[in-house]
């Protein structure tokens, strides 16, 4: 199938069944349901629906979203279908209440730096698709790559539980992901 996926961010990519089934999975574990038959064959009947009954190029993250919950709440997997939903927007909300601090910080001596760039407005919320277009565009990298390298950042970001987090912590993280992934994509060409 060559169904592109338009994002959030506007950005395309290719719909991958296995993203659906990992989603899946993720829920029924969520959902104490854990059983990887049973998330493939619901996958199965979200990517048949999608390719069959939509017919089109090209299909929103939101209306997969929604076909995924549908087909969850209708097959008696109510609790993984609550449990989808509630990681989606539990992770919209930790998108909204996290402030990238726009300064380049090397220190606790420049603690200062950081206020004054909080009172000057140097803020923005975050957003992960900056990540991927400075990959893309900065460091030529692929996008598939790029959102892989920015997904990673947002976990470790998410995990670390602050609400504010600076451009130089973003660097970082973003270099050391770079890191790990162009070493794997270098081991694969090995193999």
């Amino acid at each position: 199938m060559s169904l592109k996926v338009i994002k959030a961010d506007g950005s395309k990519e290719p719909y991958y069944h296995t993203k659906v089934v990992g989603s899946i999975s993720n829920a029924l574990v969520t959902a104490g349901q854990a059983d990887i038959k049973s998330a493939e064959d619901l996958a199965e009947a979200v990517t048949y629906y999608i390719s069959r009954e939509k017919r089109a190029r090209s299909i929103t993250s939101g209306e997969i979203f929604s076909i995924v919950q549908a087909v969850l709440a209708g097959t008696d997997h109510e609790a993984a279908a609550a449990a989808f939903s509630e990681r989606h927007y539990q992770r919209k909300l930790r998108r909204c209440r996290i402030e990238v601090i726009s300064a380049k910080l090397r220190g606790l001596k420049d603690a200062a730096k950081m206020r004054s760039a909080v009172a000057a407005g140097q803020r923005s919320q975050w957003d992960k698709s900056r990540i991927v277009s400075a990959l893309v565009v900065g460091q030529e990298m692929d996008r598939q790559a790029a959102r892989m390298v920015a997904a990673m950042v947002e976990e470790k970001v998410f995990g670390m539980q602050m609400t504010q987090v600076t451009t130089s912590l973003i660097d970082q993280l973003v270099l050391g992901d770079t890191a790990a992934v162009l070493h794997a994509e270098s081991q694969l060409q090995l193999v």
